[in-house]
C-alpha cells in the first residue's frame, strides 16, 4: 500500500471508531423522575452540580462511575471535562462549601442497581448494560 494511501486509510478508520464511540453512553434516571429526555446543558448542569432539578421540576441525583470507557465518554461528549479536572472541579465545590462530592459507583451494573432504588437518581452506563429497573432518558 502506497503511503498516502496508508495515511488515508488510517484517518478513515480513526474516523470510523471515534464516530462509533460517540453512542457508546446512555443516560439513565430513576423512574420517579418525570422527564423521559433532558438537554445536553441540563444534564451538564446536572453533572456539575449547578442544577439539582430538572425543567419538570424532578429533584436531581448524580452519580457517577469511578473510571472506566463509559465513564471516559460521559465525560468527554457531555462535559468537557477530563476524570482529573472534574475531581478537581468537585474538590473546589466542597472545600468553598457549594456542594458536596456526588455519589460514586466502580460499575454499570452498581450505577443501575443505585439508580433504580434512589428517588430523582441518575447516572450514566455503556450503551450495551442492562438496564432493568431505571428509565433511559433521551439527550437533545
Amino acid at each position: 500500500m502506497k503511503p498516502t494511501r496508508y495515511l488515508m486509510f488510517a484517518a478513515a478508520w480513526l474516523a470510523f471508531s471515534m464516530v462509533a464511540q460517540a453512542g457508546d453512553v446512555k443516560v439513565i434516571a430513576n423512574p420517579s423522575v418525570g422527564a423521559s429526555s433532558v438537554s445536553a446543558d441540563e444534564l451538564k448542569g446536572v453533572f456539575l452540580a449547578t442544577k439539582t432539578s430538572l425543567s419538570d421540576g424532578s429533584h436531581i441525583e448524580p452519580v457517577l462511575e469511578k473510571s472506566g470507557a463509559a465513564h471516559e465518554e460521559f465525560l468527554k461528549e457531555y462535559l468537557g471535562k477530563t476524570d482529573a479536572a472534574l475531581q478537581t472541579y468537585y474538590r473546589s465545590l466542597v472545600f468553598t462549601g457549594k456542594a458536596s462530592m456526588p455519589k460514586t459507583v466502580g460499575s454499570d451494573t452498581e450505577v443501575v442497581a443505585y439508580v433504580a432504588k434512589t428517588k430523582g437518581a441518575v447516572g450514566y452506563v455503556s450503551s450495551g448494560a442492562a438496564t432493568a429497573g431505571v428509565k433511559t432518558l433521551e439527550v437533545k
